[in-house]
């Protein structure tokens, strides 16, 4: 049997196999539930809203300044020499996204047996003019790992989000008090900036080897600029201002030798400046008569899905060993409405890709909220690299547009370039079933220690299947005071042409194959 004459569907079969059982893959990137379909792109828009991003360093190991808006520049501690400030005046609309680690240069400070060093991170607010300046807060967080812990073993697939879902991570539990815009009771609804001086806005004691993450959004009277500061062993206000009155910034700029690769676009850093943008709004109409639907619900130059839709919103002032652009939209509000035509059972999906040559790695945990004619639900997400996970089931009503409405705070330590599909029932059971085929063969080919794999080998083909598909159900969400009830889909089949002589050639390659 010739390679060519087996269908596109079957392709992305083996182009799986040959990355599970360590043989030359056929594709760089890849999701095997788009394999033969097309992608549209979303094409949305992002406001204009800016936001001080405090990302890089993402490792801080000392006191200083990690960002600040102030016409000037600091004293790096990896160089001590000067390194500009990303120079920016807030005056009305603004938001805030910060997100550090702390790792101590001290060892001692580590903990174990001794106790962990402490340091706080402290978003600064100065007042450069004449009269106090007023900052009014309507939604906001900040959260350590120490007060929301992230556990990865109980938090992987999808799961109904609780009201105080905590054990998600500092990232994930910001981002949700942003989705359900509430502003946390330890901050303060408002903070006035005298005539020039400075205010503390926020801050958070960090113990070693602990992640932060604070998310704000607000609106000034009156121009305004910001920083961020660390300072160990401290949470005294006077003693952070001095911190961003030294002029040095903290240690960990581990990008300070590459500034040229970073330019060239050969390393991505992390963000340390203003972006322009804080929400992501996109709407779509699609018939799924004519087919599924895949669409870029996060992109990137490099995965995009073959849209060429890149949803990055831009700098409008960084710091030198910043990324070029906000490719990670942390923070960054996603709206998106799928309106639909079709009818039957479907089902929402979210993909990440498979990269061939890496490891399968956790490449979203976060919360969405997920809106239909029959109410919205809240759910956290876990999603590793190659994974398609179904988020809801769709009961589409025939004859009239079935608006389905995604929404979420993009959280940090995701990694974008996530699809979003609807797709038939039986496409995603099908896809189910071909994974644990597949894994069956690889576990068939690993138990053979003693026999050699040629390159060209395909894996062993599990007895075919019956055309009779019961994919499992999703677990019921039971809906909290705000949520609507959802009524259970009804599960119809799938009759389009296309899709039926996709499943044929399948069943008949596989027949093909056993009696080789």
């Amino acid at each position: 049997m010739m390679l060519r004459r087996v269908p596109i569907l079957v392709v992305s079969v083996v182009s799986i196999a040959t990355l599970e059982i360590g043989l030359p893959s056929m594709a760089s990137a890849y999701v095997a539930l788009m394999a033969g379909q097309r992608a549209r792109g979303l094409n949305g828009t992002f406001n204009n809203v800016p936001v001080l991003h405090s990302n890089q360093p993402e490792i801080v190991t000392g006191p200083g300044i990690l960002v600040n808006t102030a016409k000037g520049s600091a004293i790096a501690a990896e160089t001590n020499r000067p390194l500009r400030n990303p120079a920016y005046t807030f005056n009305g609309e603004f938001g805030v996204h910060m997100h550090h680690k702390y790792y101590p240069d001290d060892k001692r400070k580590m903990g174990g047996r001794r106790d962990r060093g402490l340091l706080t991170l402290a978003l600064i607010a100065s007042n450069p003019g004449r009269q106090p300046v007023t900052l009014r807060f309507d939604k906001g967080s900040v959260k350590n790992s120490f007060e929301a812990p992230y556990l990865p073993n109980n938090l992987m697939g999808v799961k109904p989000l609780g009201k105080r879902p905590w054990n998600t991570g500092p990232g994930d539990a910001t981002a949700v008090q942003m989705l359900r815009q509430e502003l946390d009771r330890k901050l303060k609804p408002s903070i006035t900036i005298p005539a020039g001086g400075k205010a503390i806005v926020v801050s958070t004691v960090l113990p070693a080897r602990g992640i932060a993450n604070g998310l704000l959004h607000g609106r000034s009277d009156g121009p305004f600029t910001m920083a961020v500061v660390a300072a160990e062993e401290t949470n005294d206000p006077r003693r952070l201002i001095s911190v961003l009155n030294s002029g040095r910034l903290a240690p960990g700029r581990i990008y300070l030798n590459r500034i040229r690769d970073i330019q060239l676009g050969r390393v991505f850093s992390r963000v340390a400046g203003v972006a322009l943008g804080d929400t992501y709004n996109a709407s779509i109409q699609h018939d799924l008569r004519q087919g599924p639907l895949h669409v870029p619900l996060t992109s990137t130059a490099r995965h995009n899905f073959g849209t060429r839709d890149v949803q990055v919103n831009p700098l409008s002032t960084r710091m030198a060993d910043s990324a070029l652009n906000n490719v990670g939209t942390y923070g960054v509000r996603y709206d998106v409405t799928l309106n639909l035509s079709g009818s039957g059972a479907h089902q929402l999906v979210m993909s990440h890709p498979v990269v061939s040559g890496k490891k399968q790695f956790t490449a979203f945990r976060g919360s969405l909220r997920i809106e239909t004619m029959e109410g919205y639900r809240e759910i956290h997400v876990g999603l590793r690299s190659g994974e398609s996970l179904a988020l809801a089931d769709l009961n589409l009503i025939p004859g009239q547009t079935n608006p389905v409405k995604l929404s979420l705070v993009y959280p940090a330590d995701a990694t974008p370039g996530h699809l979003l599909s609807v797709v038939p029932v039986q496409q995603l059971a099908m896809l189910r079933r071909r994974e644990i085929q597949l894994e069956e063969a690889r576990k068939r080919l690993d138990s053979k220690k003693d026999r050699t794999v040629s390159p060209n080998a395909l894996p062993p083909v599990i007895q075919a299947q019956p055309q009779t598909f019961n994919p499992p159900t999703l677990p019921r969400i039971e809906p909290t005071v705000q949520m609507a009830p959802l009524r259970s889909p009804i599960m119809s089949p799938v009759t389009t042409p296309r899709y039926q002589e996709a499943i044929q050639n399948q069943q008949e390659w596989l027949l093909e194959m056993q009696g080789r």
